[in-house]
């Protein structure tokens, strides 16, 4: 059993902080917030607009009749385990590693959160071109999700490092 002191464990603190982040600000939108409503923030690129996505990425099955809630939950807490093993598996020198699954447990836990509770994602970023194109919302927990999956794409590029963070031999 790897000792958990010395294990990427440490950085749950930056899951805790992505899922409280997450649920805050998503708790701010439903809040002030009508449902498509869009109040730009910066014209014609971002708003703010209060979503709800019963799907995946993109909305993806979101018409697919309610059995995918169920799904994608078992798939979150699967993830959710799997990376946490992960986590305690890495020494605590693989900081960029740790981080990025961290990042990634967070945002997974705070969709969770919300398909259990309400029965879908609360989305509220919306980035779109003018009145033209749109990207799909997402939310804080989607952002960590995408900077720890680069982050993880980034570090899977970096020359091999030895155990404490020098050029391996």
């Amino acid at each position: 059993m790897p000792d958990l002191r010395r294990s990427g464990l440490v950085w749950l603190l930056l899951s805790v902080a992505v899922i409280a982040l997450d649920l805050l600000s998503k708790w701010v939108a439903e809040s002030s917030l009508d449902l498509y409503q869009q109040v730009p923030v910066i014209d014609g690129l971002f708003s703010f607009t209060l979503a709800y996505n019963t799907g995946a990425a993109f909305s993806f099955l979101s018409d697919a009749g309610g059995w995918q809630r169920w799904f994608f939950i078992a798939i979150a807490v699967g993830v959710s385990g799997l990376l946490l093993v992960w986590l305690a598996r890495l020494p605590r020198s693989k900081w960029l590693e740790s981080v990025a699954l961290a990042l990634i447990l967070g945002g997974a836990l705070g969709n969770l959160y919300d398909r259990i509770v309400h029965g879908h994602v609360v989305d509220f970023i919306l980035v779109h071109w003018h009145q033209s194109w749109y990207f799909p919302a997402f939310n804080i927990a989607d952002s960590a999700i995408t900077v720890g999956a680069v982050m993880l794409i980034v570090d899977m590029f970096r020359p091999n490092r030895a155990e404490g963070g020098a050029p391996a031999a």
